[in-house]
């Protein structure tokens, strides 16, 4: 009877995992999300493990693979045990997972502003101030520039606090 299993990868060897033991009849799985990352100045959406370095696998040790033949393909380095026995993991689980996948959530868009551009900020320490949008600082945040004592300061608020 075929059972699920997790197995530890190597560091972001998942993908060459996942063909090697394809090709041994054992399926595979590891839920994927995407993120989105600024990649030298631009904002793109990548799909990235959901549990790095981590794979569910499902096969019938009785009949195919043997868990040592599983454990010693490229890729992965052991099974998660419990004392000397692969932990099993239970179907609906894997099942849960796959349902959550396939409802494919989009992060959600933020337009932000053009450099120079005049915001308000809606929350946060900063709230209710008159700023000039700067540039993103990472996924979340941005940095603008604030007046503050007859001087502009750079400061930096999270994009969900900015009144676009």
């Amino acid at each position: 009877m075929k059972r699920w299993y997790v197995l530890y990868c190597k560091r972001g060897e998942q993908e060459r995992a996942t063909l090697h033991l394809t090709n041994q009849k054992v399926e595979c799985y590891y839920p994927k999300v995407k993120v989105e990352k600024i990649i030298r100045g631009k904002r793109q959406v990548k799909e990235e493990p959901l549990f790095p370095s981590y794979m569910f696998v499902r096969f019938d040790f009785e009949l195919g693979p043997t868990f040592t033949t599983v454990r010693s393909t490229r890729g992965v380095v052991d099974f998660i045990r419990q004392g000397a026995y692969p932990q099993e993991v239970q179907g609906d689980l894997i099942f849960g997972l796959k349902e959550l996948e396939s409802l494919d959530d989009k992060p959600e868009e933020i337009e932000l502003p053009e450099a120079g551009q005049k915001v308000v900020v809606k929350s946060g320490q900063f709230a209710g101030i008159e700023a000039i949008y700067q540039e993103p600082d990472g996924e979340l945040r941005s940095i603008m520039l604030v007046k503050m004592l007859n001087k502009m300061v750079e400061v930096k608020v999270d994009n969900s606090d900015l009144d676009l």
